[in-house]
């Protein structure tokens, strides 16, 4: 029987996203316009010192190159910090039972993957970092990742927005991003997961004496900073190797609906922030209805598809509605928490998570998934211009051949990412599965060259989608712990964040030495709900168009099998 009650938080959770949308948004846009916000007094005096340590003004701006440049700088710093830091941390921090080093390639993995906002594990976390490892190793990119989202959200709208060829500083933009909207939010989320009965503490574990079973181990530590900055800033490495399956991560369904709600919260708020920043607060509402539109067909299709009983295989643990939810809510916004085994839902269920992956901009993740669907925006407005034999505009600024170069440019790395090493993985035989991992009546083989099966090949095309689109989370029962999955994965990783970024700050960059033309009687209506349901049949299609036969070789051809 379906649970009306669930269904009503969800709407109640969806309403108080939508409706912290504009003033969140708002305020972004005042932080990265420098315009007097909430907190100047206490933030400003520190950030002064930020900026004099690290020699920047924040009056300097920046060209693409040099925007770029940077952001790839601190990244590296950041890739390094995380490698050195697993590399070492059972040198420097007293370890747990059951502890494993990693391997370089694990940690190359692990530095790739958090530095990337992906946070895709191939080990558990009780078992493969200390406590001290994780509290300065993986907080970092927890923040500096999501930052570099905000800082490309703020560039790319600057774009749009000036005339005199600069993005901004990109140091400014990281620093403020976490004092001013990162920092400030996260601590709020804690403060209610520790509410919610999530644990905080500096503890690590504690060992449980049963009267009448055997000791056993009970892995504690910072559970709710974590969880608010892993979910706020669409991160998605959870701290237990069940990520939000895990009861003391996901104790109760308010800690569930809290965590969507996080999730939710800044990739909605984006479409007014960059409203506010280009001075055309109306040009949000389109943008946010294509990727609302997407999301709520997203939630639909997946409760209409999958069953009560298979959910409950998969691991549902509140009711099924929260659950997919929370998990739909992670796959759009390219969070990657995961509080269901996705190998075990129905394949169209399967076939719905790989959409979010494949389109990252229905929201998609903080900053980076705007970017995107501003990216599609740019291939509408052209292809629209083409129709009506018009030159494309969008904001004031002609779209030209470098812009659509470099828009198609975007579209093309991510199914070259995932599809070009499954190809090489699944003809090579690179990978393995464990015998009965997965509830179908398949045989599952040891080499996918012996014993072909769609769900083998599910798996190694869910590994490198998630990968590709800095997502996270697992299929479930794929052996990617191996050096191969390693360092394959960090390579699609990085080249699945910072190539399309690139890309994004060039267009902007051209964008930015545009002076803005007025309206004329042939300039496309974005402002429209015409537009808003063109914009959402051009990204529908698309995706379609560039992944539908890797589709119809995985989850489709599961059905009835």
């Amino acid at each position: 029987m379906f649970d009306w009650t669930a269904l009503s938080e969800i709407v109640i959770v969806l309403a108080l996203v939508l409706a912290a949308g504009p003033p969140l948004g708002s305020y972004i846009a005042r932080v990265f316009l420098h315009r007097p916000a909430f907190g100047d007094r206490f933030f400003t005096p520190f950030e002064r010192l930020v900026y004099r340590a690290l020699g920047v003004s924040s009056r300097d701006g920046m060209r693409w190159t040099e925007y770029f440049g940077g952001l790839l700088l601190v990244n590296v710093v950041v890739l390094l910090w995380v490698f050195l830091v697993m590399m070492t941390q059972q040198d420097f921090f007293p370890t747990q039972p059951g502890f494993v080093p990693m391997s370089w390639d694990l940690a190359l993995h692990t530095a790739a993957s958090f530095t990337t906002n992906t946070d895709f594990t191939h080990f558990s976390g009780e078992t493969s970092w200390t406590l001290g490892g994780a509290m300065i190793g993986i907080f970092v990119p927890f923040f500096m990742s999501a930052a570099t989202g905000l800082a490309v959200l703020a560039a790319v709208a600057r774009g749009f927005a000036r005339k005199d060829g600069t993005l901004g500083n990109v140091y400014v933009d990281l620093v403020r991003s976490v004092t001013r909207i990162l920092l400030p939010l996260s601590v709020l989320g804690a403060v209610g997961f520790v509410l919610l009965s999530v644990p905080d503490t500096l503890t690590h574990y504690v060992t449980a004496y049963p009267p009448h079973a055997a000791s056993f181990t009970i892995f504690l530590g910072p559970v709710a900073p974590w969880n608010s900055i892993e979910l706020l800033g669409t991160n998605g490495g959870g701290y237990y190797g069940l990520n939000a399956a895990s009861p003391l991560a996901t104790p109760n369904v308010g800690s569930s609906l809290l965590g969507s709600f996080l999730m939710l919260l800044l990739p909605f708020a984006m479409p007014f922030a960059f409203g506010s920043i280009v001075r055309r607060p109306g040009e949000a509402y389109p943008l946010l209805g294509t990727s609302l539109i997407v999301f709520l067909l997203a939630i639909g299709l997946f409760l209409f598809w999958d069953s009560s009983t298979n959910l409950l295989a998969a691991g549902s643990r509140f009711a099924y509605p929260v659950d997919v939810f929370f998990q739909t809510s992670s796959i759009y916004n390219n969070v990657g928490a995961t509080n269901l085994t996705i190998g075990f839902l129905a394949p169209l269920s399967q076939m719905v998570l790989f959409f979010g992956m494949f389109t990252q901009a229905t929201p998609g993740g903080v900053g980076t998934g705007f970017a995107t669907l501003l990216v599609n925006v740019v291939i509408a407005v052209f292809l629209a211009g083409l129709m009506v034999g018009r030159t494309p505009e969008y904001l004031g600024k002609k779209i030209g051949l470098a812009q659509v170069r470099w828009a198609a440019l975007v579209l093309l790395v991510h199914p070259a990412a995932v599809l070009i090493p499954t190809a090489i993985t699944w003809a090579g035989g690179f990978a393995t599965f464990p015998p009965g991992a997965l509830p179908s009546s398949a045989y599952l083989c040891l080499h996918p060259g012996i014993c072909p099966t769609a769900q083998n090949f599910t798996a190694i095309l869910y590994e490198f989608t998630s990968e590709a689109a800095n997502n996270g989370s697992g299929y479930g029962y794929v052996n990617d712990a191996t050096p191969y999955f390693n360092v394959v994965g960090a390579a699609v990783m990085l080249v699945g964040r910072f190539l399309p970024i690139l890309g994004m700050l060039v267009i902007a960059g051209h964008f930015s030495e545009q002076s803005p033309q007025p309206a004329g009687a042939g300039t496309l209506r974005t402002q429209s709900l015409t537009f808003t349901l063109y914009l959402t049949l051009i990204l529908i299609v698309v995706t379609a168009l560039l992944f539908l036969p890797a589709i119809a070789l995985g989850p489709l051809s599961q059905i009835g099998g």
